[in-house]
């Protein structure tokens, strides 16, 4: 008999073939790291200049010893921990405000009634206006003292007329930027709503479940994940505020509604400080990782005491 003879198989063979599909990604994940990324890492460097735009040549790097002296400048302004408190303040009263309307908008359209398609666009409307048109329209149609419907209000109950905005300029702020969120969260809120099943609140009702049990029980155990994503979206968000203090109050009167992204903007383009406006700038990126940290750590501690 013929001996048969087996050809060695090949080293490529036996290695395994790399799908192409994983680098389908790539273009994106580049995109994200060149638009993210980059500018982050021109924001540290120029934290570390005394680039003022007034004097060009003043771009390089401060000398090893004053290196810090951007961040010094910014924690040694007195003004500095009263921005940060107006930062948190307006966060976290439009995120309470926004929950709570959104939340009782959200029920009512859940609910079938004439017209609910209508009303929800309606609702919804606020969402879609730029925040420097909201601006606009809520300083000269709304809040005018002279011309306004608030001042037609208070004359019809036979109040004086006020300027609002003067009179109370942070809640001014908070109350357009809640006019303007809120419809963020109801229509988060009111996904998760329709996408209650059917069976579940039959099932409850038949076994005599009232309106607030109900809710207690079973509507807000299944619309904690879509609270969690609204609110943690919605705070990022509001950190970030800027058009609506621009074109209403400009950070005053003084600095009392100041925020550090309005300080920034004071920093870069009224006095022209590219390196302390940096600095201010990673401040804020430290205070939003650090709120959107406690809250992660606050939603988590809630779903381990559900669990056990």
């Amino acid at each position: 008999m013929a001996a048969t003879t087996v050809a060695p198989r090949s080293h490529r063979a036996d290695r395994p073939r790399r799908d192409p599909r994983r680098f389908l990604s790539a273009p994106g994940l580049i995109f994200l790291i060149l638009v993210t990324q980059v500018p982050f890492a021109l924001t540290i460097y120029f934290s570390f200049t005394n680039w003022n735009l007034l004097r060009p040549a003043s771009k390089g790097l401060l000398p090893l010893g004053r290196l810090f002296r951007n961040y010094g400048r910014v924690l040694s302004n007195p003004d500095f921990l009263a921005v940060l408190w107006n930062t948190v303040y307006l966060t976290l009263s439009v995120v309470i405000l926004t929950f709570v309307f959104g939340l009782v908008l959200a029920l009512l359209l859940n609910r079938p009634f004439p017209g609910r398609a209508v009303a929800r666009t309606l609702l919804i409307s606020p969402f879609l206006v730029m925040p420097v048109a909201a601006a606009v329209l809520w300083k000269n149609v709304m809040l005018d003292p002279t011309f306004g419907l608030s001042a037609w209000v208070m004359r019809l109950l036979g109040l004086p007329a006020v300027y609002l905005i003067e009179r109370f300029p942070m809640g001014s702020v908070i109350g357009v930027t809640v006019w303007q969120w809120t419809p963020f969260v109801m229509l988060i809120l009111l996904a998760g709503l329709q996408s209650l099943p059917d069976s579940t609140v039959e099932a409850a009702r038949i076994d005599g479940a009232g309106p607030v049990p109900m809710f207690r029980f079973i509507v807000l155990p299944h619309l904690r994940r879509f609270i969690e994503i609204a609110l943690l979206l919605e705070t990022i968000f509001i950190l970030n505020v800027f058009g609506i203090i621009f074109v209403t109050t400009t950070g005053g009167p003084g600095i009392r509604t100041t925020n550090l992204p309005y300080q920034i903007y004071l920093e870069a383009f009224s006095r022209w400080n590219v390196g302390r406006a940096s600095a201010y700038g990673l401040f804020a990126i430290i205070l939003a990782n650090i709120v959107v940290m406690l809250f992660l750590r606050v939603l988590r501690n809630q779903q381990t005491a559900g669990a056990s």
